[in-house]
């Protein structure tokens, strides 16, 4: 009995050592994100060539309005071209694609992958582009997106990743969903930028030096999380990434529950194989080469996401507070129940400091009570994962009822 008594005690400390370095963590880069964060600016910037590519799987609901908008920058048109990637689209869809002023390339795969799609669509294109900006499917950029990535290249970084906001805040998922989109913003690429930290990539919004991308992609053949696999690629080799927060480009937000589950198991399930994949030479990297970037990446593989780690917190402090009221003359309770308090204070200040201004509202407080079923699913999906990262999972859009702010 004493026996297990210690090993449940050593679990215990475990997860509360566990849990709170993950807590201060995050509470660190929330905290950083606070401060401005602002790129330099060069007068009368290089105009370079672009290639925006936005590969789609059966994406014949957003992709006319998504390559129409793609038209509509800023930038001189002589200097800029829509390349869709079609995979599975409908025959319909392809025609009225074929009648737009774009770069269409049709693709069919055994097994559809991102990585795949962009990677025929550069065989295809040539070496005529001084930088490749990657979009979803059911992206939408700001008017000046391509100005402002463009003015980034001018202080010498190879690899952007821009300011992904919701496009529609119709459903409680889709809230709670963009509140995550923002609070990640918030602590893995402004305040990771502030603190002289690469910005972590999200898979669209981004953008590379073209041939840098063309021969770094070449190596990438990842099923799900190929952005997580390039992201380690660019940190292991010191590559830094820069975050413009000034830079939007709108994203649909998942609505129903199944669609976040599924969404979520695909996330988690390659946050585990790049974690079993890169946790020893992140180590390696880190102690003999001083790669604090690489190894920092390394460790959100294993680090627990967000929903999760609200939601546990939540639960063992609450569990401990219970076992504290009713066994109050135990010093180890009392002591257990402290620290879960500690971390679930500090955790919470950390999502207050993350979530933009705009949340605040009405709708954000009516989204929350989806909050536990969310965790729930997240908590769940763990127990799903095995085959998930070997089997391509489409994310459906275009059921959203609003569309890109004005």
């Amino acid at each position: 009995m004493e026996l297990l008594r210690i090993v449940v005690n050593i679990i215990e400390i475990i997860l509360i050592v566990y849990f709170g370095i993950a807590a201060i963590y995050v509470f660190v880069f929330a905290l950083a994100g606070l401060f401005p964060y602002r790129q330099k600016t060069t007068p009368n910037p290089q105009l370079r060539r672009f290639a925006v590519m936005i590969p789609g799987y059966k994406e014949d609901a957003v992709i006319l309005e998504v390559a129409t908008e793609a038209l509509k920058q800023d930038y001189p048109v002589e200097k800029f071209d829509v390349v869709i990637i079609a995979d599975s689209f409908k025959p319909e869809t392809i025609a009225i694609l074929k009648s737009l002023p774009i770069k269409l390339i049709e693709v069919i795969f055994d097994v559809s992958t991102k990585s795949k799609a962009l990677n025929k669509a550069m065989n295809q294109l040539g070496n005529d582009y001084d930088i490749a900006l990657v979009l979803d499917a059911d992206n939408v950029m700001e008017n000046d997106f391509i100005s402002k990535i463009n003015q980034a290249f001018e202080n010498g970084f190879l690899v952007v990743q821009g300011h992904r906001v919701a496009k529609n805040t119709n459903t409680s998922f889709a809230v709670l969903d963009a509140m995550s989109e923002e609070i990640n913003n918030h602590i893995f690429r402004k305040g990771h930028r502030v603190l002289g930290f690469s910005s972590a990539l999200i898979g669209s919004g981004m953008a590379f030096d073209y041939k840098f991308f063309k021969s770094t992609m070449a190596d990438v053949n990842a099923i799900g999380g190929f952005d997580k696999e390039l992201e380690l690629k660019l940190l292991k080799d010191r590559k830094k990434i820069e975050y413009l927060h000034e830079a939007l480009v709108f994203d649909e937000k998942v609505q129903k529950s199944e669609v976040f589950e599924k969404q979520r198991k695909r996330w988690l399930s390659a946050q585990f194989v790049y974690f079993r994949r890169y946790f020893f030479t992140g180590l390696f990297h880190l102690f003999f080469k001083g790669n604090l970037d690489f190894f920092d990446k390394v460790y959100q593989m294993v680090s627990p996401p967000r929903i999760l780690l609200i939601g546990l917190v939540t639960v063992f402090t609450a569990i401990y507070g219970i076992a504290f009221l009713l066994f109050p003359n135990t010093a180890f309770q009392a002591v257990t129940f402290t620290s879960w308090a500690i971390v679930f204070a500090i955790t919470v200040l950390a999502f207050i400091f993350s979530l933009p201004v705009k949340f605040y509202n009405k709708t954000t407080l009516l989204a929350v009570l989806s909050l536990p079923k969310a965790f729930i699913l997240m908590f769940l999906s763990l127990f799903k994962l095995k085959g998930a990262n070997k089997k391509f999972i489409h994310t459906e859009h275009g059921t959203a009822n609003n569309t890109k702010p004005n």
